[in-house]
């Protein structure tokens, strides 16, 4: 089963310095139909105003994965990493027993566009970690590019969670199916463009959620870039 969720559906909330839009309840937003799908729990799409951020505050038990798609996102935490996270990097922080970060964009006149993704970790308690990797676009053009998994393969990050997250780029003829196990779930957020997923029509923003599917097909894109999760259900 497909069920198609469109952008404009998703929870929204303007505070001047961040605009965000929810794809599952959080903060202000609470729906009890979309409180995550198997074992993700957050994706919201941030667009940070120059000069502006957010200040110092705490996570834990909560597998936290962040992609920049356009500007800088400055990352700083009590682990001692200061890093500046470009586009094309994904970063990784199981906040585990507990963590304080900040994010902000010092950039002037350049907004900071991200999503900020949470997964659900299937350990508890452990030493709060952090990594960051870059994925060029040609690692992602008309290929799913594994960007993050539980064993660190092929060169993604490695989550505490059992989820794998892919991310691809399709225009045109370029196509790609992911097979899915019995038993687990997918999710598909496109990023931008537009893109067939197992023939449903989605435009930037929309999200196919996939149960009981034995596999994600890609193809028609249109200047697309999507992420799909592989995920306990």
């Amino acid at each position: 089963m497909l069920t198609l969720r469109k952008s404009q559906d998703r929870g929204h909330a303007d505070h001047g310095w961040l605009n965000s839009y929810h794809s599952f309840s959080f903060a202000g937003y609470y729906d009890p139909r979309h409180m995550g799908w198997g074992n993700l729990r957050v994706i919201n799409e941030d667009r940070i105003a120059p000069g502006t951020g957010f200040g110092t505050h705490g996570h834990r038990d909560m597998e936290i994965i962040s992609y920049v798609l356009s500007g800088e996102l400055a990352h700083q935490d009590s682990m001692g990493n200061v890093k500046g996270i470009p586009p094309g990097d994904v970063q990784r922080m199981s906040a585990g027993t507990g963590v304080m970060h900040s994010e902000f964009n010092h950039a002037e006149g350049q907004q900071t566009h991200f999503l900020q993704i949470w997964i659900e970790p299937n350990v508890r308690g452990i030493a709060p970690s952090y990594e960051q990797k870059r994925f060029s676009d040609a690692d992602k053009r008309g290929q799913l590019r594994r960007v993050a998994s539980p064993d660190g393969a092929q060169g993604s990050v490695t989550i505490h969670a059992d989820a794998t997250l892919y991310a691809g780029l399709f225009d045109g003829a370029e196509a790609a199916q992911l097979p899915i196990a019995a038993g687990r779930k997918a999710y598909v957020h496109l990023i931008r463009g537009t893109l067939q997923v197992n023939g449903q029509h989605l435009s930037g923003g929309d999200a196919a959620l996939l149960d009981n599917e034995s596999s994600v097909t890609l193809s028609g894109g249109s200047d697309a870039e999507v992420l799909v999760f592989d995920l306990a259900a």
